[in-house]
């Protein structure tokens, strides 16, 4: 693998376990960072801080290493800094190794490292926001386009418990992407199939309802 940040090719977890970043657990999540070296920060706060439960889950050099490589490629879509600061949330409140799955889940939650606001909040705030909608003084551009992806019609028609997961899947697209570092401008993640119904006009309604009469002979 290739690592960025030196320009070595080097397996992700060798380097790691000949000199381990004790010192790494305190270091700012805005370093610069790639991704190789943000796994191998990860692995070396765990270990700090996990210790024994640590050396039981990978005992050897070659159980760690064929971990970071599986941990780098299911973490791939998520920003450096992002890893790494979920890695010091989950440290500070979990008393237990953490699972691959727990520090995910982590990276769902830390948006705010990028300024972005709850799923939850950000339906909210494009639901509410008045037109023309690109004046609006938006807390995250993201909450923006991922409105505009699902379509305004959508969220003022809709009700919750449909409007809202249509809207929180493309906030979540447009998130990883900020985290990503990512340009937003011109990005349009393709809409999830919806049915809006829409109100037909007197006529039409007329004539489907005689159509459907006719068909069951009433």
């Amino acid at each position: 693998m290739q690592n960025d940040s030196d320009n070595s090719t080097t397996a992700v977890g060798q380097a790691d376990l000949a000199q381990p970043e004790r010192s790494s657990a305190s270091s700012s999540p805005s370093d610069d960072l790639d991704h190789i070296a943000a796994i191998n920060r990860v692995f070396s706060q765990l270990q700090f801080a996990y210790h024994n439960q640590y050396y039981r889950a990978f005992p050897d050099v070659d159980s760690e290493t064929i971990a970071k490589k599986y941990w780098l490629s299911c973490l791939e879509d998520y920003a450096p800094q992002q890893i790494v600061a979920a890695t010091k949330t989950i440290v500070r409140s979990q008393t237990f190794l953490p699972s691959l799955a727990e520090l995910i889940k982590a990276c769902e939650r830390g948006g705010d490292l990028f300024g972005l606001p709850s799923a939850r909040d950000a339906y909210f705030e494009a639901c509410s926001a008045p037109s023309p909608k690109k004046d609006f003084a938006w807390s995250h551009p993201a909450v923006y386009y991922a409105g505009r992806a699902a379509g305004w019609y959508t969220l003022a028609n809709e009700g919750q418990r449909r409007g809202q997961p249509i809207f929180e899947h493309h906030y979540q697209v447009f998130c990883r992407r900020v985290m990503r570092g990512e340009n937003l401008e011109g990005l349009s993640p393709t809409p999830l199939p919806s049915r809006v119904n829409k109100r037909l006009d007197p006529a039409e309604a007329k004539a489907r309802f005689a159509k459907l009469r006719a068909e069951l002979e009433l």
